[in-house]
């Protein structure tokens, strides 16, 4: 950040790219939980998503220190390291919502499936308002955002789509 101002758009860009790949990271994991929910408890369901996703975080944090002392030749100053840290582990706001949807289930007031079926619409709605975020200011026609979200949003239920084929 500059001067303790507003994030810069190269680090908003950041921040939005890790949370695109957390959430379909996520979705991933909520769908591959889906196909076998009638084993699982709502602990292993929350488990299971997040230590995935922690790991997928510790893996960008660690792809971002190796960039940068490939492409620098020098470590990160604490300013660098710290910001490689709020955008990696930021990301993990991206499944908020459905380890709440799981905490749900866990309270006996929805069934694990009902839970990850809504962590799944959560996750595709998420993406779509990502994509929203990324068009909404760009100077193009109203029809041209609209395909692009449509476009996302289609990609989202294709990767429903290989994972139900995958797990099916």
């Amino acid at each position: 950040m500059t001067n303790n101002a507003q994030p810069s758009a190269q680090h908003r860009a950041e921040a939005l790219k890790e949370r695109v790949y957390v959430t379909f990271t996520g979705l991933a994991v909520v769908l591959a939980l889906q196909s076998h929910a009638e084993t699982l408890t709502a602990g292993e369901a929350a488990s299971t998503l997040a230590i995935t996703v922690v790991g997928t975080l510790l893996a960008v944090f660690v792809a971002d220190l190796v960039s940068h002392l490939a492409v620098h030749a020098k470590t990160p100053t604490r300013a660098e390291l710290s910001h490689m840290a709020r955008t990696s582990f930021g990301a993990f706001g991206a499944i908020v919502l459905p380890l709440i949807f799981i905490g749900v289930a866990a309270v006996g007031r929805w069934s694990i499936e009902a839970s990850l079926r809504a962590s799944t619409i959560a996750l595709i709605t998420a993406l779509v308002l990502i994509g929203y975020l990324a068009v909404r200011r760009v100077q193009m026609a109203w029809w041209k955002k609209l395909i692009a979200l449509g476009a996302e949003f289609l990609l989202g239920l294709a990767v429903v789509g290989l994972e139900l084929l995958a797990h099916g």
